[in-house]
């Protein structure tokens, strides 16, 4: 199993590109079971969740094919013969859940893995099921799998959501393009991932109107076209390079950034005493001497500050002058990061949804183990501001959300290599 060794190495300078999002790529991908039309998907990223969203994909019967190193998909799922998204595959990532609206919507059936992924909570899909039920769908959960079929075809309805959620709302987005009447989706995710699959979806043929906002209404239409689309910035992957230099010093620009997509994230970096600036070509974040200013944090639904940003915000406030605040309000257990942080000399105490960090002048390398995918990033930024060296261990986790880390780093300055286990 791989490890990355870290080197605190002082300031880091110069630019990282910014991928397109991996949250986005993964809903757009199912996308492609709406229509018999072919789906092409430019500035992918080359993420082990792309692959194995492409490996269930072609399970079903699509045509996938990677081009340009990657960053470009194209699907065709004209010759869908396969209607179970099994568990083998379904295990291994949670957004496979999504690929049961597309098929449902445009075949009225599918049979669908209850789905894996990070161990972040429970994280149930009752709101996908319960929305779909909105829409006509007559469900049946056994032995693992959902058993969803809608014999006439998806019908319009009211989706009442009782919390935010950005899979259920993604989920019913898509299955309402191809129901008979009007959709309408009240309590709605915000998030541009949702935008940006809406955008994607009108290219379809989809009638979508509120994207964006807390309600979105969808006309449904008989059938979707083809279309070709970009994929939108991954501001999750932009917030963590935005740390690097805002954890160990220097002045670091991050390509295709742009700071609507981390309004909350921004605000509590300028709190901190970091400095994140709108250019040409993306985001400047600077960071000058002196420790940062410990701030309070609290993860919501967008537009506020991203639970997918938390860990890697711990690490920067476990050397910041003061106590900061730490309230997880998304997903449960979400703090398994916090154990590997104090073994590098973190003060950190954890009640329930709550952590409280007292920053410390400097962290010291330890051997860590990473826990989920924002946990492996987080000890890496963590080991960048570290004296001496850092070894992060079961970093598998780590390529399902960030390509190429090492190099993207090592390019700005940060010692950092990867060994590769037995």
């Amino acid at each position: 199993m791989d490890s990355i060794i870290v080197t605190g190495n002082g300031p880091l300078k110069g630019q990282i590109p910014i991928a397109g999002a991996k949250n986005a790529c993964l809903t757009l991908m199912p996308a492609t079971l709406l229509s018999e039309e072919p789906l092409t998907l430019t500035n992918a990223p080359r993420l082990s969740d792309i692959r194995t969203m492409t490996e269930l994909l072609r399970s079903l019967g699509a045509e996938v094919t990677s081009m340009q190193d990657g960053k470009v998909l194209s699907m065709s799922s004209h010759n869908i013969h396969n209607h179970t998204a099994d568990y083998d595959i379904v295990r291994k990532m949670r957004a496979s859940i999504l690929v049961l609206g597309p098929m449902l919507a445009r075949d009225g059936h599918a049979v669908v893995s209850l789905p894996g992924g990070c161990a972040i909570g429970a994280r149930p899909v009752d709101l996908h099921l319960k929305a779909l039920e909105a829409m006509g769908a007559e469900l049946d959960l056994r032995e693992g799998y959902v058993h969803a079929k809608a014999p006439g075809g998806l019908k319009g309805g009211i989706v009442d959501f009782p919390f935010v959620s950005v899979g259920a709302t993604e989920n019913a987005l898509m299955a309402a393009t191809l129901a008979k009447g009007t959709t309408v989706l009240k309590n709605a995710a915000r998030e541009p991932e949702i935008v940006d699959l809406a955008r994607c979806l009108r290219k379809m043929g989809a009638q979508i109107e509120g994207e964006g906002t807390s309600t979105i209404t969808i006309q449904g239409v008989d059938r979707l076209n083809g279309a070709t689309h970009p994929v939108v910035t991954d501001r999750i992957e932009l917030g963590t390079y935005m740390l690097a230099p805002a954890i160990c010093g220097g002045e670091v620009e991050l390509l295709g950034g742009r700071i609507e997509l981390l309004a909350a994230f921004c605000e509590k970096l300028d709190a901190a005493g970091i400095n994140v600036e709108q250019t040409a070509l993306g985001l400047k974040v600077t960071r000058g001497n002196g420790r940062v200013r410990a701030v309070d944090v609290m993860t919501e639904p967008f537009p506020g500050f991203p639970t997918d940003l938390q860990a890697q915000m711990m690490a920067l406030l476990c050397t910041a002058e003061g106590v900061s605040v730490l309230e997880e309000k998304i997903f449960e257990n979400r703090f398994m990061h916090a154990p590997e942080l104090m073994r590098m000399g973190a003060k950190i105490d954890v009640h329930g949804g709550t952590a409280t960090v007292t920053g410390v002048e400097r962290l010291k390398g330890a051997p860590v183990m990473a826990t989920d995918l924002r946990a492996s990033v987080s000890l890496i930024l963590a080991g960048l501001a570290a004296e001496g060296e850092t070894i992060v261990n079961r970093v598998y986790h780590l390529d399902r959300g960030y390509e190429r880390v090492e190099e993207k780093l090592r390019a700005v300055g940060a010692k950092i290599e990867r060994i590769s286990g037995q």
